[in-house]
């Protein structure tokens, strides 16, 4: 390995130890300020639930961002395809698999739509999304009629409110535990497969000891609340980004989607094919931002013409804070979760100091100029 990749590798890891030091700090302050109530069970849970949504924009936000663009669109998109499903099963009283269905095709068709105007037309992704954002917003105005249409299935509402029992939640932290292992033992191998030396399997497996350790904490605290379990769409949240890990880290898609933010022309003249890549990523940013759609309006029981506005700004938030680079080619899945846990840790915890409105979004908002004040600063050192 390069000695250019191996610094890469330490600062992503020196700054996701920074990270969750922050967030550690976070938790600690806002435990102490809020009376003890920050960090029971029931507001983990809470937190986890109101985040779900924020992560999994989130991890489609990264690999876009990573691939060198930006999706400005995914709030009204999550409203637009909220507002499908609801309408489907509210008024035109079709299936809940239907609108489903319905929802998250339309939102991939969107991404396609959004996705070929970017690779095939050059039009800069920052227009397509920006012209997006207003578009679909005024397609969700249009839909609802700008009235509120509520959401009276239980099966719609369980994919936002309802948790998986404490046995199930074991059973999902062994296939977590094993799928962590199966991962450690593929990276012990690779190394040597690609001739980088001796399979370290021993290694590997002693640094999956603290995310195996955090699986057991995270479904111990979630089963701790009155033993409903864990909230489904945390685990919703949680199967997209280890499927987002997987796709950026063990798989050529997400290899090629660094390649092409690093450098496109260079990614161009090695064989890459930009233009399909760049489309296959909206696509998934659109499936995506469907099922988070899907998420948000089962927990709010209802799809507004005002649903998801803002959540383009949250996810790409998150992704920044995370440690990802708003020019491409870096970034990881880990960081952009992480990123919309100190997000919502952030709302959760002003909001039960009953910080008002207004000062909640300037101490976001400079959080974030800070934090890539930070990274800039740091990438001039180095």
């Amino acid at each position: 390995m390069s000695d250019e990749k191996k610094s890469i590798l330490s600062g992503q890891t020196l700054r996701a130890y920074i990270m969750i030091a922050v967030l550690a700090m976070i938790w600690l302050y806002f435990h102490w300020a809020t009376g003890s109530i920050f960090l029971t069970a029931r507001n983990l849970s809470n937190l986890m639930s109101q985040m779900s949504v924020t992560g999994v924009l989130a991890v489609g936000m990264l690999m876009v961002i990573v691939s060198g663009n930006i999706d400005l669109s995914v709030g009204s998109v999550l409203g637009f395809a909220g507002g499908i499903a609801a309408f489907m099963v509210t008024t035109m009283e079709y299936g809940l698999p239907t609108a489903i269905l319905a929802a998250i095709v339309v939102s991939i068709a969107i991404g396609l739509l959004q996705g070929a105007l970017t690779a095939y037309l050059n039009i800069p992704a920052f227009i397509v999304t920006l012209g997006g954002l207003l578009a679909w917003r005024g397609a969700v105005k249009w839909l609802l009629g700008g009235s509120t249409v509520p959401i009276s299935d239980k099966t719609f509402m369980a994919i936002g409110q309802s948790y998986v029992g404490p046995m199930a939640g074991w059973a999902i932290a062994a296939v977590a535990i094993a799928f962590v292992v199966f991962m450690a033992i593929r990276r012990a191998r690779s190394v040597k497969e690609l001739g980088l030396g001796e399979a370290n399997y021993t290694g590997e497996l002693l640094k999956s000891i603290v995310p195996i350790g955090g699986i057991i904490i995270f479904i111990w605290v979630m089963n701790a609340y009155d033993d409903k379990g864990v909230p489904i769409p945390v685990l919703i949240f949680v199967a997209v980004a280890l499927v987002g890990g997987f796709l950026t880290t063990s798989t050529t898609f997400g290899r090629y989607l660094y390649a092409i933010g690093g450098n496109a022309d260079a990614a161009r003249l090695s064989g890459i094919n930009n233009k399909r890549n760049v489309l296959k990523v909206f696509a998934l940013m659109g499936a995506l931002t469907g099922l988070a759609a899907l998420i948000f309006a089962g927990r709010g029981s209802s799809a507004t013409p005002d649903a998801g506005t803002l959540k383009e700004l949250d996810a790409i938030a998150a992704c920044v804070i995370g440690g990802a680079s708003l020019v491409g080619g870096r970034g990881t899945i880990f960081g952009a979760c992480l990123g919309a846990l100190i997000m919502a840790s952030l709302d959760n915890g002003m909001s039960l100091l009953n910080v008002r409105d207004f000062m909640q979004d300037i101490i976001k908002g400079s959080i974030l100029v800070a934090a890539v004040g930070l990274d800039m600063a740091g990438r001039k050192r180095s």
